[in-house]
């Protein structure tokens, strides 16, 4: 066990504890959070599950209970640039000196906890959910928003009993995993609903919502849908700061939520629709100038991404008189290219592709398999590094009409912006995939 004497050092061993191998489930955490006395137990939480918009949605009802005077913290993941933008209170992240002192508190307790059985040593994301818990504890938070990583009813944050229950979306996404149907996936990601709390749904599809319905008959909750309060259309969705269409239904999430524990909170709800006009997310549609050129950077990483990323890029064709953008795309898996790659060249002048450093990337002759044969532009690949070779520099910010779209994986992104907004590169990326 090394000494844990900087944050560098520390942030290499909780990358080492990849090499133990990846055991899916959530007794560790059980485990763990039981060694450290439940900090869970200490707040209130909401906790929110999906395929997609449980970032944006955890951000606007973040926002929701801060400016209404609440002490809210806010869990999420991956991160973008720093580690600590996953643990969050009244939005500032967690500092590195932070990490380092609960990572050389809890890093006893997990060799403890490993000697009665080597199974049950924390992996890096029980780590950080632990610290979480830890820290909103510590903080005295008088909330807490908790996002799933992955799926739910395995997943290491599923040791919470939260006020409300939250499924954003369903879609086919990490299917070796999670399964490869909607029902199946709807049925692990519904592992998050506990009996009794109440769940609010987004616009699901039949299939999955169908599955939502029955565990909640099974374990007697309340479930609240967008579409019964909200209706099937947009337009009449509520209107967010954040851009894109479907940012309208994270909203509808989020005001349905602080429908359900307006009086355990004592929350107004005309406040709340302000505080959705407030919210910072990055990376979701996120316009930037740059010396005579817009540049979009865009989180798009799975087909229902697609959907939307096509609607976003649409968009941006009708403000722009109908100029195509440059695309620079990188992405994890070829079943998530299959889906975004078509849409990106439908709207695109030219395709760069990229691979961010990351072992699910996928490669530039994978990428360029799913160029359309019609495709018209021009199609090349490039590093992240010569594209954006130092801070505040992009080697494509040529005066022109056409905007750069920067679209694709979150981890391809925050490579992007750990180079575009640092002095130097600080190098937290290779804990994103956990």
């Amino acid at each position: 066990m090394p000494e844990l004497s900087s944050y560098e050092i520390t942030r290499d061993w909780l990358y080492s504890l990849k090499n133990r191998g990846s055991k899916y489930g959530i007794d560790r955490m059980v485990r763990f959070a039981e060694v450290l006395g439940h900090p869970e137990r200490n707040y209130p939480c909401i906790h929110v599950a999906g395929t997609n918009g449980k970032g944006s949605t955890c951000a606007m009802l973040e926002r929701v209970f801060r400016d209404q005077g609440f002490r809210a913290g806010l869990s999420t993941s991956p991160h973008l640039v720093r580690q600590g933008e996953r643990i969050q209170v009244n939005r500032r992240i967690l500092e590195e000196s932070q990490i380092l002192e609960y990572v050389r508190e809890l890093q006893p307790l997990a060799e403890r906890i490993a000697e009665e059985d080597p199974e049950l040593h924390p992996s890096f994301f029980e780590f950080m959910t632990a610290m979480a818990f830890m820290h909103f504890a510590r903080e005295e938070v008088d909330v807490a928003v908790v996002e799933v990583g992955l799926g739910g009813r395995l997943d290491a944050t599923n040791v919470l009993t939260p006020e409300v229950s939250v499924i954003t979306s369903i879609a086919l996404d990490h299917c070796e995993i999670l399964g490869d149907t909607l029902q199946k996936i709807a049925r692990e990601k519904g592992g998050i609903i506990k009996p009794g709390v109440p769940v609010v749904a987004g616009l699901l599809e039949p299939e999955a919502m169908t599955a939502i319905r029955e565990i909640c008959d099974e374990r007697g909750c309340e479930l609240y849908c967008v579409a019964d309060r909200f209706g099937e259309e947009l337009e009449s969705y509520p209107e967010t700061n954040l851009h894109g269409r479907y940012q309208r239904i994270n909203a509808a999430i989020a005001l349905t939520v602080v429908d359900v524990v307006a009086e355990r909170f004592g929350l107004d709800q005309e406040k709340a629709k302000e505080s959705l006009m407030k919210v910072a997310w990055p990376g979701r549609w996120e316009e930037t100038q740059l010396k005579g050129r817009k540049i979009v950077f865009d989180v798009s990483h799975n087909s229902e991404g697609a959907r939307w990323l096509e609607d976003s890029l649409a968009d941006l064709a009708r403000r722009s008189g109908g100029a195509k953008p440059d695309v620079v795309m990188g992405v994890m898996g070829a079943y998530r290219a299959a889906a975004l790659v078509p849409v990106a060249a439908k709207f695109a002048n030219s395709l760069t592709f990229v691979m961010p450093e990351q072992d699910r990337a996928c490669g530039f002759e994978e990428l360029a398999a799913f160029v359309p044969d019609g495709f018209e532009g021009e199609v090349g690949e490039a590093t992240v590094a010569e594209l954006f070779p130092s801070k505040g520099v992009c080697s494509r910010d040529r005066e022109t009409d056409r905007a750069l779209v920067v679209s694709g994986s979150i981890y391809l992104i925050g490579e992007i912006w750990d180079r575009f907004y640092e002095e130097s590169p600080l190098g937290q990326g290779a804990l994103q995939d956990f």
